[in-house]
């Protein structure tokens, strides 16, 4: 049978950045659980994108402050299916220099070149779902 047209662009394996640090990924591991991420090494000219799943409060906030030359959606959701309001946790974030206590599931728009985070969990009762859109092919950040 001949190959589909489209079928590299149905994402069903995990892939982890080679740049990222293997001693780094093994901590994430144990709090965030990487669902999948897609860029242009996994489907040519595809934007970059990736969700996980946060499940306990990390020993190290690995999230620092940071910018993109281009926008980025954050998203956080509960996963309470009887109440998707409720974050189900608590994640303090930052935009510039104002901090934002997040406790309901939410997307966050980052105009490009503002500089966000740390996102710190603060608590996690229930899995949530967590997301990055960044409408760049790469993932690349400065600061």
């Amino acid at each position: 049978m001949a190959q589909q047209k489209f079928a590299n662009c149905i994402i069903t394996e995990k892939f982890t950045p080679p740049d990222m640090d293997p001693a780094m990924i093994q901590k994430m591991e144990k709090w965030n659980h990487l669902i999948r991420w897609v860029d242009e090494r996994v489907v040519p000219g595809a934007f970059q994108m990736n969700c996980c799943w946060f499940v306990t409060v990390p020993e190290d906030q690995p999230y620092t402050q940071h910018s993109h030359d281009v926008p980025e959606i954050i998203g956080l959701f509960g996963s309470d299916p009887d109440n998707q309001d409720d974050l189900g946790g608590e994640v303090e974030f930052w935009m510039e220099d104002e901090q934002y206590t997040i406790t309901k599931s939410c997307m966050i728009f980052v105009p490009g070149g503002v500089n966000h985070c740390p996102l710190i969990l603060k608590r996690v009762d229930r899995p949530i779902f967590h997301f990055t859109v960044v409408t760049s092919s790469l993932y690349t950040q400065t600061g």
